[in-house]
Parts: C-alpha cells; structure tokens; sequence
C-alpha cells in the first residue's frame, strides 16, 4: 500500500464526529429543508455510534406528533372506562379498584353528558372525610373537550400549561368519541409505558368480550393467548402477536377501519396510529358466512 493509499483510510471518529455536527449544525440554521431530510441526519448519527437506537427511536417519535392527531392515538369510546353519577360511593369504589386507572370521566343519564373527570384520589378522599360531600358532583373537575383533528403537539402543550392530564375527544355531532390522556401521547415518543396496573401477560385484560358478541383485541395479545381464548390454530412461529400476524397479512401497516378475515375470524382496526396497529374488533364468523368468502 502506497502512503498515498494510506492516507485515505477511514476517517478518524473525531472527524466523523465534526461531519455530523457540522450537518446537524446545519440543521439549525435552515437547512435541511423537510423533516425527512432532518431523519436522514439522525440516522447517520446512530449509524456513526453517536446516538443510540432508543434515542433515535424518540427522536423520530417526537417529530411524528406534529403529524398526529387525537384521533390516531385516542381510547375509542368502546374501551373507556365511564362512570355514572348516580352510583353509589361503594359501587363506584369497586369500579376504580377494578380498572386501576386513577381518571375516570363522569357521565349522566346519556353516556355523551360528561359531567367532569373524577380523581380516584378525590373519590377515596370523599368516602373517608366526616363531613364530604353528599354525591359525585361535589368531587369532580372540569372536563376539558377537544375534537379528533386536534395536532398531538397542540395538546401536548396545553396538557402542560394546564397540569391536565386527560381531555374528552368528540366527533363532529358532539357526542364522546373517546378519551385521550397524556400518556398516550407520551407513548408516541417513548414507545409503550407499562405501570404497576399494566398486565401484559394477563390476555384477560387484552381480549374484552363485548355486549353485541364481537370482541376488542389489543394487537398485543400473543398469538398463543388468543388460539386458547377462541379455539384458533394461528401459527406463533414467526410473529408472537396477533398485530404482527395482521399486519404481515395485511401487507402494510394497517389503518383506522381496515378488515381482514383469517380463517374464522374478522379483524377490523378499530385503534391505529403512525407506528403501530393497536387494537382491533374482532367477529367471529359462522360456517356459512366462511363458505360465502
């Protein structure tokens, strides 16, 4: 090798490290132009080492929520834990414990009357004070609305100059469409948050069964947990949830409303966001409904 030769190797980390921040430096001062131009900075950053992959997985996650909306990431109106007011303290009690969630909206005789949001902290707090109020309405707080079009970022802000941490989403009628708290945006950024409440393993608490004999399915219920629920011979070789069993079938990362029918079932996504499938509602379909596909 000539010295010519060698002095065109590879260049020193240091000097990796200037290109980079030059071109992050860049970044700041107007160029590059687009976000995806920015991404490809990023990613030549973890691809030099100096980021790491959950950084970079953040990093990405943090530029999506200006694309976002409410309706992306939202608890639809299916899955939110609701409380009526005109239950007992007891019952209620029970309700909370049940759910392990620490916010709950209040509603009155019609599911879309919202009467606020009731703190679990403030219910325990009225059962155990001598002289607390006589029923829910002295416990609750202000319910905040916002519609499905609202831009994740935009509430994440007002999430943070109000110290509220969840709003009631409704639909263009103003009726409920379901409930947003700021941990789902959060998990936009960060990926999922499980808490102590957080049971992944438990498919009792992925697989709700509803009133109409339709059921909602997280998409994170292992393939194995839903074969012994429904009788099912989903393979669990190569994907070990249902959402990347759908997904694959699928062929794309599926939207809001998408269905699919494997074998007996039928997947429609009822949850979906820019990352990830989340949930489905899932029928179960009869033997000559299967021969008519």
């Amino acid at each position: 090798m000539s010295e010519d030769d060698s002095s065109r190797t590879a260049p020193e980390p240091h000097e990796r490290r200037r290109s980079w921040l030059e071109r992050i430096s860049s970044a700041f001062s107007g160029d590059p132009d687009t976000r995806e131009d920015l991404v490809a900075i990023l990613r030549d950053a973890q691809g030099d080492g100096l980021i790491d992959a959950d950084t970079l997985r953040m990093m990405e996650g943090a530029l999506s929520v200006s694309e976002l909306t409410v309706g992306d990431v939202m608890v639809s109106r299916s899955q939110m834990v609701s409380l009526p007011a005109s239950a007992r303290f007891l019952d209620l009690m029970k309700q909370v414990v049940e759910s392990g969630h620490s916010r709950f909206p209040v509603h009155g005789d019609d599911r879309d009357e919202i009467l606020g949001i009731l703190l679990a902290k403030d219910l325990l707090r009225g059962v155990v004070a001598d002289n607390g109020p006589g029923d829910i309405h002295g416990l609750l707080r202000p319910a905040v609305l916002i519609p499905e079009s609202k831009k994740l970022n935009l509430l994440l802000k007002e999430f943070r100059l109000s110290r509220n941490h969840m709003a009631i989403v409704v639909d263009e009628y103003g009726g409920v469409a379901g409930l947003v708290t700021i941990e789902d945006v959060l998990e936009q950024i960060v990926g999922k948050i499980d808490d102590e409440h957080d049971e992944a393993e438990d498919a009792t608490r992925l697989i709700a069964a509803q009133a109409d004999g339709q059921f909602v399915v997280d998409a994170l219920t292992p393939i194995g947990d839903f074969n012994e629920r429904f009788g099912a011979t989903f393979p669990d070789d190569e994907y070990d949830t249902i959402g990347g069993l759908v997904t694959e079938a699928i062929g794309h990362l599926p939207e809001t409303g998408e269905e699919l029918t494997l074998d007996r079932f039928e997947f429609r996504v009822i949850r979906a966001d820019a990352r990830r499938v989340r949930a489905f509602q899932v029928a179960i379909l009869a033997a000559d409904e299967q021969d008519g596909d």
